[in-house]
């Protein structure tokens, strides 16, 4: 076993999860294309993507987790927004991660690319959302959100993503969920998406373990650290951090699929 290798997939881990705790998401939009580019790009075995969106399911399991213990005690957590959009992620993420097996990689590569690119486009299209509003007493359509999350379940399933790369502007764009809300309720959700997706990969017989193993534990670490650091900083600047991720993976996702 290569300690370069491992060290490899720690970097990737930690990275990803400090970033996923920030700006709510499981950490997938960043660690998919370093797990796809970053091993071969210094002489390491690539991994295929169905490889690849089986580790990430893993990954986001545990990073969400401990992001979520991390804002617990803040109120930020609405647990019926929770509520109405886990259970319908979580049945969808579970049917697009079994599902996935029946699909060739380029497939699941370009489920990636449409779903990062929609996320891109409605991290700049206005947020309406009261950010000041008293988030005991918030108030959303609850059907639109169940509807929603099952769509975004299904097809973050496919890619070993729990959606928060895509939740978390559909609360911000559609749903007018405050920022800070959005952020720490993503968390909530994702982790019970990543249950399916997770479940779903691994009967799909895709799972590897070392790699999971040294993701998980960047991911424990990191996530907290990422959700402490989200605390002290302005709403406006966790929204441009999520959007600049997203558009980046936009970008290199699309060249490779296009050249």
């Amino acid at each position: 076993m290569d300690i370069g290798w491992i060290i490899t997939l720690f970097v990737i881990g930690f990275v990803g999860s400090l970033i996923s705790g920030m700006v709510g998401i499981g950490g997938s939009i960043i660690k998919y294309p370093m797990l796809l580019y970053i091993p071969p790009a210094i002489g390491f075995l690539a991994f295929t993507a169905q490889e690849v969106s089986a580790i990430s399911a893993v990954q986001v399991f545990f990073a969400t987790l401990a992001g979520m213990f991390a804002y617990r005690k803040d109120g930020y957590i609405n647990k019926s927004l929770v509520l109405s959009m886990g259970i319908s992620i979580v049945v969808g993420s579970f049917v697009g991660g079994y599902g996935s097996k029946f699909l060739p990689d380029h497939v699941i590569n370009l489920v990636y690319a449409i779903l990062a690119l929609v996320a891109g486009i409605m991290m700049f299209l206005p947020k309406k959302a009261n950010e000041d509003a008293d988030y005991k007493k918030l108030q959303f359509n609850k059907p639109l959100a169940a509807i929603l999350a099952a769509v975004i379940g299904i097809l973050s399933g496919i890619v070993g993503a729990a959606g928060a790369f895509i939740t978390v502007p559909v609360m911000l764009v559609i749903l007018k969920i405050p920022t800070r809300v959005a952020i720490a309720s993503s968390l909530a959700i994702t982790f019970i998406s990543s249950i399916g997706s997770t479940a779903g990969k691994f009967m799909g017989g895709h799972m590897l373990l070392i790699p999971s193993i040294v993701m998980v534990v960047a991911s424990t670490i990191a996530s907290p650290i990422g959700a402490k650091i989200s605390k002290k900083l302005n709403t406006k600047i966790l929204q441009w951090i999520l959007a600049a991720l997203i558009v980046a993976t936009v970008v290199k996702i699309w060249v490779d699929i296009l050249t």
